[in-house]
């Protein structure tokens, strides 16, 4: 074949061959939505796009624009966050020393809560063990009626155990307070282990570990129980459901309170 030809096959696969995968079309009012959007909000609405799946597979933007994304939405702000929230960890000598995220990513001292008795638990929405919230809805409400400022249950949430609290923080209320019918707090979702877990569970896993001296959370629906000097009294592990222990509350809230 001459080179005549070749030259001519050549720009006729080239005219044929396709520059690129042609994107999914999608509404890019919701893009425009995030962009004006408040970081609060952002932040939850770029996951929900990718999860989503907007872009079609070969369409999806490259990995790395993704994660700079991602990193600009979400991860930054939080990573600076625990950083800053992480220093309180080496000074803390009680749970009242702590700082945590509300669902509308506010700054909450645990200090707020100081002289009660708190029982801390990491929750989630889709896990066998859901059910838990109406049983410490149930303790919560009993020991409110007795001792009204004495007790506190805080919820936090966490999706590392099945990816069983995949949801917002804003789905994550809605769940607890509609379908759950929950008063007591439910805080931001957290890790609970591993480099990034929340300061405050780096804390409550030193102070008490679990079976064998193992510090690590194996589940949701695990306890922590607070006496009114931000000590940990004990830790119970998932299948414990609060009402067996309730008398053990209640020995604390008695408990005098610190000078």
């Amino acid at each position: 074949m001459s080179h005549f030809a070749n030259s001519k096959l050549t720009s006729r696969v080239l005219r044929r061959t396709p520059l690129g995968p042609k994107p999914r079309s999608c509404d890019t009012g919701r893009f425009e939505a995030i962009r004006r959007a408040p970081l609060a909000a952002r932040r939850h609405q770029w996951t929900d796009l990718r999860s989503f799946s907007l872009y079609s597979g070969a369409a999806r933007p490259a990995a790395s624009t993704w994660i700079l994304h991602q990193h600009r939405v979400q991860s930054q702000p939080a990573a600076s966050r625990n950083k800053r929230l992480s220093s309180t960890m080496s000074s803390a000598t009680n749970f009242f020393d702590f700082t945590v995220l509300d669902a509308a990513d506010t700054e909450v001292p645990l200090a707020n809560y100081k002289g009660k008795v708190v029982l801390v638990v990491n929750t989630a929405s889709k896990c066998g063990f859901t059910y838990q919230y109406k049983n410490l809805e149930s303790v919560y409400q009993a020991l409110k009626k007795e001792y009204p400022d004495d007790f506190t249950v805080i919820g936090f949430p966490c999706n590392q155990f099945g990816g069983q609290e995949p949801g917002s923080n804003e789905e994550i209320q809605n769940f607890c307070s509609l379908e759950q019918k929950t008063t007591f707090p439910v805080m931001a979702k957290i890790n609970v282990n591993g480099n990034d877990a929340h300061p405050l569970y780096q804390w409550l896993k030193k102070e008490k570990p679990g079976l064998l001296g193992l510090e690590r959370i194996k589940w949701n629906f695990e306890k922590f129980l607070i006496g009114r000097d931000g000590k940990v009294i004990d830790r119970w592990a998932s299948t414990t459901e609060p009402e067996k222990f309730q008398n053990k509350i209640i020995e604390a809230i008695k408990a005098p309170a610190p000078q």
